[in-house]
């Protein structure tokens, strides 16, 4: 038999034992901060400072050394390498963890639909660049050299997720779907499962029931640096 088209979808659960934290738990983002005033395109318009300072924090956590690709980045990296069928990883991170553990850093196979959070992006020239330091209202521009125009190139609430066009197509030839570390509220990533119901097999991965595990065909709960390295060496070790 030939292994169907793949695709992982991970969510911020899967960095949660990098050290990263996670938006809708309890003690997450969302809880310290509003959404209105940091992740929406209103918000930067109003108070850019602002903005930046928490997209800085973020972004210098990522800086940190103690904050690495875990277990489960790496066992994603290697389903994605050793699939010998069509593979494509999804993420709704803006972080960098998941280019870390893939061989090359990324690339092809990995789509960052809501942005990265290491790159940025002006609003004068439509420019884009990688940055890992802080930002301000007056850094100009690597570009055109216009400062006050750059911002996190990220997608923002009210924006389009990136890769829509590529991910539907993907969707359409799908025959084994992956959520991991995902909440299952946040459209239209949470979307996907119910697309590929009766179509295509479809696993839930996540520390605990989401809003979606009913849709699933198969569920596991725990850990992800527990959960992702075990499945995935199943899985592997079904199409030897």
């Amino acid at each position: 038999m030939t292994p169907p088209p793949l695709i992982i979808l991970t969510g911020a659960g899967i960095s949660a034992e990098s050290g990263l934290s996670t938006f809708r738990d309890p003690d997450g983002l969302w809880a310290r901060h509003r959404i209105e005033d940091v992740a929406t395109p209103e918000a930067f318009a109003r108070d850019p400072a602002r903005v930046h300072a928490f997209y800085n924090a973020r972004r210098a956590q990522l800086r940190d050394p103690a904050i690495q690709p875990n277990a489960a980045h790496h066992a994603v990296a290697r389903l994605v390498a050793a699939w010998p069928a069509p593979a494509l990883l999804v993420t709704q991170n803006v972080d960098d963890l998941h280019d870390r553990a893939m061989p090359g850093g990324g690339g092809a196979p990995l789509l960052h639909m809501h942005g990265e959070l290491a790159r940025i992006r002006c609003l004068a020239c439509g420019e884009g660049h990688r940055w890992t330091q802080d930002l301000s209202t007056a850094t100009p521009c690597p570009a055109c050299g216009k400062a006050g125009g750059l911002r996190p190139d990220v997608v923002w609430f009210g924006e389009v997720p990136l890769g829509l066009e590529r991910i539907e197509a993907a969707l359409e030839d799908c025959g084994l779907f992956l959520s991991i570390g995902t909440s299952g509220q946040v459209y239209p990533a949470a979307g996907f499962v119910a697309a590929l119901r009766g179509r295509a097999r479809t696993v839930e991965l996540n520390l605990e029931p989401s809003a979606g595990t009913p849709l699933f065909d198969e569920a596991e709960h725990g850990p992800a640096t527990r959960c992702v390295p075990r499945f995935v060496e199943r899985l592997l070790a079904e199409w030897r």
